[in-house]
C-alpha cells in the first residue's frame, strides 16, 4: 500500500449541481513531493482540505500510512498545513508564533525551545526571532508559517498556494527554500498551486486537474513532452503550446488558412491510422527559424509576418499569425526581428502533437 491513497474520492457541496471533485484516484509514496495544479475552481484546494480533514469526503476512501482516515479528526491525521495567508498571531513574536502549536500540545518548555531554535536556524530567522509579524517582510512571514508547521514533526505537509502573496523575486527564492526544506525533512509534501512554473520546478510528480477531474499525473517533463490531452498541453509550458486546426490525409497536413506541409512517415505512424480534421500542437521552441533547420526541412518551409516580439534576455519570443491563429516561436537570444518583418520557419515533425478536435484527447500519446 502507498503512503497516501485516494480511492475514487469525490466531493459534492449541498445544493451543488455537480461534484467539485469527482473520481479522484492517486497513490503517493512516502517522502514524495506532489503538486496539484489547475485553474481556479478545478478542485485542487478542496482535495487538499479533504486530506487535512477540513472538508468532509462525500464518496470514496482516503488512506494515510495504511489507515483509513475518512472519519479521523484533523488533529489525529499526522498532518501539518501551511496556508496562503500565513495566519500568524500579530501580538506574538516570531519564536512564539512558531512554538505556539507545541505549547498547545503540552510539550515541555525545554523541548519547545529546542524545536523553535532548530526551525529558526534552518529558516534563517535568527535575527528576526523577537520581531512581530508587522515588522517582517512577506517572505519572512512565510518562513515563520513554514517554521510553525515543521516543528510539529509530522509525516505529511500540506501547502495551499503558500507563495501567491509574494512578489515574483521572492517567489523564486522561496521555491528554492521549500524544496531544500523538503529534502532535509523527508516529509511527504502535497503542494497546491495555480502556477505551473512552481509545479514544474519543485515537484517529483504533478497532478493536473480540471473541473474536479484529474487530467494527467506524471513527472514534470513527462507532462511537458507527452501530454495526454490538449488541456494539459496548453496548461504546461510558457508560452503555451501553439494549436492549429488542420486536416490530415495520407500525404499532407493542411492548415485552415490553406498552407500545406508534408506528412512524414514517423508522424504517420504515431497517428495510428487517424485522419481528417484535428488539432495540431507544437511548442514554441519546436518552431525553427535558424538557417540550418530551414534548409533541412526546406520542402515544408512556411512564412508569416511578425506582429510582436518579447526579448527575454536568454531567449526571445516571436509572435505571428499563422493558420488563422496567433502563434509564438521561442528562439535564441540572437534570433530577433522587427514587427512587420516576414519570417521563414519550419515546424519540427518529430515534435508535433495531434489532438481530437472535439474531446481534446491526444492521438499521438496513446
Amino acid at each position: 500500500m502507498s503512503f497516501i491513497e485516494f480511492r475514487n474520492i469525490s466531493k459534492k457541496y449541498p445544493g451543488a449541481d455537480k461534484n467539485t471533485v469527482n473520481g479522484f484516484n492517486l497513490n503517493i509514496e512516502e517522502k514524495e513531493f506532489i503538486a496539484f495544479v489547475g485553474p481556479s475552481g478545478c478542485g485542487k484546494s478542496t482535495t487538499l482540505r479533504m486530506i487535512a480533514g477540513f472538508e468532509e469526503i462525500s464518496g470514496g476512501e482516503l488512506y494515510i500510512d495504511g489507515k483509513k482516515v475518512n472519519e479521523t479528526a484533523p488533529k489525529d491525521r499526522g498532518i501539518a498545513m501551511v496556508f496562503q495567508n500565513y495566519a500568524l498571531y500579530p501580538h506574538m513574536t516570531v519564536e512564539k508564533n512558531i512554538g505556539y502549536g507545541l505549547k498547545n500540545m503540552k510539550m515541555p518548555a525545554e523541548e519547545i525551545k529546542k524545536k523553535v531554535d532548530w526551525a529558526v536556524r534552518i529558516l534563517g530567522l535568527e535575527e528576526y526571532r523577537c520581531r512581530k509579524p508587522k515588522n517582517l517582510s512577506g517572505g519572512q512571514r512565510q518562513r515563520v508559517a513554514l517554521g510553525r508547521a515543521i516543528v510539529k514533526n509530522q509525516k505529511v505537509f500540506l501547502m495551499d498556494e503558500p507563495l501567491s502573496n509574494l512578489d515574483a523575486k521572492l517567489r523564486v527564492s522561496m521555491r528554492t527554500e521549500i524544496s531544500k526544506l523538503h529534502r532535509e525533512l523527508g516529509a511527504t509534501t502535497i503542494y497546491v498551486t495555480h502556477d505551473q512554473v512552481e509545479a514544474m520546478t519543485m515537484a517529483d510528480r504533478i497532478v493536473i486537474m480540471k473541473d474536479g477531474i484529474v487530467q494527467q499525473v506524471g513527472k514534470p517533463m513527462e507532462l511537458y513532452n507527452h501530454p495526454a490531452n490538449q488541456f494539459v498541453a496548453g496548461f504546461i509550458g510558457s508560452p503555451q503550446m501553439n494549436f492549429f486546426d488542420v486536416d490530415v490525409d495520407d500525404h499532407s497536413i493542411t492548415f485552415s488558412d490553406g498552407n500545406t506541409i508534408s506528412l512524414p512517415q514517423d508522424v504517420l505512424e504515431r497517428l495510428n491510422g487517424k485522419r481528417g480534421k484535428m488539432v495540431l500542437g507544437i511548442r514554441g521552441e519546436d518552431i525553427k527559424l535558424d538557417p540550418q533547420s530551414v534548409e533541412l526541412h526546406k520542402q515544408d518551409k512556411l512564412q508569416a509576418v511578425l506582429t510582436d516580439t518579447e526579448v527575454m534576455g536568454n531567449e526571445n519570443n516571436l509572435y505571428f499569425t499563422f493558420g488563422n491563429r496567433m502563434a509564438a516561436a521561442r528562439v535564441s537570444k540572437d534570433e530577433i526581428g522587427q514587427i512587420g518583418d516576414t519570417i521563414t520557419f519550419v515546424l519540427l515533425p518529430s515534435k508535433m502533437h495531434f489532438f481530437d478536435k472535439n474531446t481534446g484527447k491526444s492521438y499521438t500519446e496513446t
